[in-house]
């Protein structure tokens, strides 16, 4: 999601679009990470040291609540964010190193479509994550088995 777009949806919200939010929303943005809250705010913190862990949270929580950032859990015991995307995808996360691959399943969303016409169902939202071992750490874990 571009970055106007969040400053705009931001501002059309009726939130004021403080230094501090639009350094936060431009990292949002630029990132090609699910971030964490305490990632996000070293990155922002580096680029101005007036940014707060406090406003942080406080952002993150406002820019749910207008439904531009996901927050995912991802199976593991803390959250990860990204700014809405525009399309349908899922994460898998590998248990030994923490690496989340984004993909993207069409099989999922005909699926979903079928369900949703056949029972007459309003989906607004499907959660799909993949736990297990990326190929470095599987493969790891196999030479050491004996």
């Amino acid at each position: 999601m571009e970055e106007n777009f969040l400053f705009s949806a931001v501002q059309k919200s009726g939130y004021r679009l403080t230094k501090q939010r639009a350094l936060l929303l431009k990292v949002l943005a630029q990132s090609e990470e699910h971030l964490q809250a305490e990632t996000l705010y070293e990155r922002a913190k580096a680029l101005n040291p007036n940014v707060s862990l406090a406003t942080v949270y406080r952002t993150l929580a406002m820019l749910k609540e207008l439904g531009l950032v996901m927050e995912h859990r991802l199976g593991e015991d803390h959250a990860h964010f990204e700014p809405v995307k525009d399309h349908p995808h899922y994460h898998f996360t590998c248990q030994q190193c923490g690496l989340i691959v984004e993909f993207h399943a069409p099989e999922v969303e005909q699926t979903v479509q079928a369900l949703s016409e056949s029972e007459g169902l309003q989906i607004n939202d499907v959660h799909l994550f993949l736990t297990g071992y990326c190929g470095r750490c599987k493969d790891r874990s196999e030479q050491h088995d004996p």
